[in-house]
């Protein structure tokens, strides 16, 4: 038999599984569509390109090793059909080779599949197999570490304590390589696609941001930085509401009448883990509670829905709200003016909106707002702030319009 993989086949590392469990013995065609797809993708700086490139080397690799032969055939895809990948032009292509040289398709899209079926083509399909895994990331922390900051010349550092109260400390005096956190950035990349509760969410020419798990990682390489860059963040405690100790008039507040909420803090203040708790308690209270966060690194029960402002555009992310319906929507983190205006429409709206700012002071958090929409407005937007620092609620504003007669 003579099997020609398809993209997906190649990038899930089934061709290389197969080869290795000996279900492959005969002939490999590569499709140059796939080639030129893979190309393309690591041209643009996508992750999936390179893991793919890689997957096409240990092809090669195992073929030699075991006597079977690997040919490269069909045309080249055009522009077109380059461009409109992910509408299926390139699965059509190779599916459609397939077909017409009477070749053993395999793939990893349940689409493609059934398609091929329906035409009569032999189809191997693979469901993308989801395990548990280790990522080599995960060895640079313990039980005391914040985050950890990888760069290549530079010794590996971890920032280890609690928030407002943390200390930087070198975990190597050993300097590492651009190669080295090459590979650490690959398998790391490679285990989202087997992973539980792994995807990537964000992938840039210069940057890739992954959820893998409780890590958020964010990848930095050339020539959006000097060299190349990892900086992973984990969550050390997971809180509820009451571990915060708020006075029962706060309670109250939070419960019947604050539907427009800032927490404010600087950076590692333990804001996102003051927001999850908030999560947590409306929905305890038979809340319907929604979170629109960039990454989506709430650690959250699945009873609360969690959006991709990195995916989903904003006004994608306001029908949905708007059609949905919750109580109370979380945003994690509210950075731009986009976000400010999104913040602001859907609280008009009357959902209940419950915002993550970076700020120094709380007063700082309502002056993000000046400019974005109109001064008179501001009180109808927000009406409490509260103020996260060093892991605990510091301050709490209430917001009310006054009119002087």
């Amino acid at each position: 038999m003579i099997y020609i993989p398809d993209t997906s086949a190649i990038i899930e590392g089934v061709v290389v599984d197969l080869i290795k469990k000996e279900k492959i013995k005969d002939k490999i065609v590569i499709h140059f569509a796939a080639l030129s797809e893979l190309e393309h993708q690591a041209n643009k700086g996508k992750a999936v390109g390179f893991l793919g490139i890689e997957e096409l080397k240990e092809i090669r690799r195992l073929s030699v090793e075991k006597g079977i032969e690997v040919l490269y055939e069909g045309e080249r895809p055009t522009g077109a059909q380059i461009k409109y990948a992910k509408l299926g032009e390139i699965d059509a292509h190779i599916r459609d080779y397939a077909w017409s040289n009477g070749y053993v398709l395999i793939t990893c899209d349940k689409i493609q599949a059934e398609l091929g079926r329906a035409m009569g083509l032999e189809t191997v399909y693979v469901e993308p197999e989801k395990k548990e895994t280790r990522a080599k990331i995960e060895s640079f922390f313990d039980d005391d570490t914040m985050s950890v900051h990888l760069r290549e010349g530079v010794e590996p550092i971890a920032k280890k304590g609690k928030p407002g109260a943390w200390i930087f400390e070198k975990i190597s005096d050993k300097k590492l390589t651009a190669e080295e956190i090459k590979e650490i950035s690959r398998e790391l990349i490679e285990n989202t696609a087997i992973a539980e509760n792994a995807f990537i969410e964000v992938d840039r020419k210069g940057s890739t941001i992954v959820q893998y798990g409780d890590y958020r990682t964010v990848i930095c390489k050339p020539p959006l930085s000097d060299g190349w860059e990892i900086t992973s963040v984990k969550p050390l405690v997971k809180l509820e509401i009451e571990d915060y100790h708020l006075s029962k008039k706060l309670i109250e507040r939070l419960s019947k009448k604050a539907e427009g909420i800032l927490i404010a803090g600087a950076p590692g203040m333990g804001k996102s883990t003051f927001a999850r708790a908030l999560a947590l308690y409306y929905a305890r209270q038979n809340k319907l509670v929604k979170t629109v966060e960039a990454p989506r690194d709430l650690q959250l029960p699945d009873i609360i829905t969690q959006y991709s402002k990195n995916i989903g555009t904003s006004e994608e992310i306001h029908d949905i709200l708007l059609l949905s319906r919750p109580d109370y929507t979380i945003f994690d983190e509210m950075r731009n003016t986009n976000d400010f205006e999104l913040f602001a429409d859907l609280r008009l709206a009357g959902v209940g909106m419950v915002g993550v700012v970076h700020a120094t002071e709380a007063i700082d958090a309502i002056q993000r707002f000046v400019g974005r929409v109109e001064l008179g407005m501001i009180p109808s937007i927000i009406d409490t702030v509260i103020f996260i620092k060093d892991g605990a609620v510091n301050k709490v504003l209430e917001l009310n319009m006054v009119v002087k007669v």
